[in-house]
C-alpha cells in the first residue's frame, strides 16, 4: 500500500511473488506434464521451478496484450528446454540404437510379429525425432504434448502463426514418411 497526495492509503498491485504463486497454482501442473514428457520427471521439476523463477524476474516486462500468460509461460519453458536439447537428442539416438540391437537369449519362437513391428516403429520414430531441428521439434511437441493450438505455439515461440503451421505440416509429413506411411497431403 502507498500513500496518495491526500495522505490516504491506496491499494497497490499484488506483490510479484503473489502473482507468481497464483500463476504457479494455475499452470504448473500442465507445464510439469508437458516438460516431463519431453525431458523426464526429474528434469521437468527443475525446469518448472526455473520457468517460474524466470517468470518472476521478468514479470515487470511481461505485456499481457502481446501474449496471454499460458503461451508466455510455455515460451519461457521452451527456451529453457532448448538448453537441454543436446541431451534430448542424445536420448533419442540412444533409444534408436537400443531398439536396433539384437537381444541375446530371445528365441525366434518367442518373438511375436506385433512386437517386431512395434520395435521397428519405435526405432524409426526415435531416429526421425533425433533428426528434427530444435524449432521443428518444439512446434511438434508444444502442439501434441502440451495441447497448444497454432496461435498459442506462435505466441510461445515468438514466431508467426503461419510459420508454426508450415513447420507442423513439414514435420508431420516427415514423420509419416519415416513410419512408412504416405507422404501425400491430407
Amino acid at each position: 500500500m502507498s500513500k496518495d497526495d491526500t495522505g490516504e492509503h491506496e491499494q497497490s498491485d499484488p506483490a510479484p511473488a503473489d502473482v507468481i504463486a497464483q500463476l504457479y497454482d494455475e499452470h504448473a501442473p500442465a507445464l510439469l506434464r508437458y516438460l516431463a514428457r519431453r525431458m523426464g520427471p526429474e528434469t521437468a521439476d527443475d525446469l518448472v521451478a526455473e520457468t517460474f523463477l524466470v517468470a518472476m524476474t521478468s514479470l515487470s516486462r511481461y505485456d499481457p496484450s502481446r501474449a496471454p500468460v499460458r503461451p508466455w509461460l510455455y515460451g519461457i519453458a521452451t527456451n529453457l528446454l532448448r538448453r537441454h536439447l543436446r541431451q534430448e537428442r542424445r536420448r533419442y539416438q540412444a533409444t534408436a540404437r537400443l531398439a536396433a540391437r539384437d537381444r541375446p537369449g530371445a528365441s525366434h519362437d518367442g518373438m511375436v510379429a506385433d512386437r517386431v513391428d512395434a520395435d521397428a516403429r519405435v526405432r524409426a520414430l526415435a531416429a526421425a525425432l533425433a533428426k528434427l531441428a530444435g524449432p521443428d521439434l518444439d512446434v511438434l511437441l508444444l502442439t501434441s504434448w502440451a495441447g497448444l493450438d497454432s496461435t498459442e505455439v506462435a505466441d510461445a515461440l515468438g514466431i508467426p502463426v503461419g510459420t508454426v503451421r508450415s513447420r507442423l505440416h513439414r514435420v508431420r509429413k516427415s514423420l509419416r514418411t519415416s513410419q512408412g506411411g504416405s507422404d501425400a497431403v491430407d
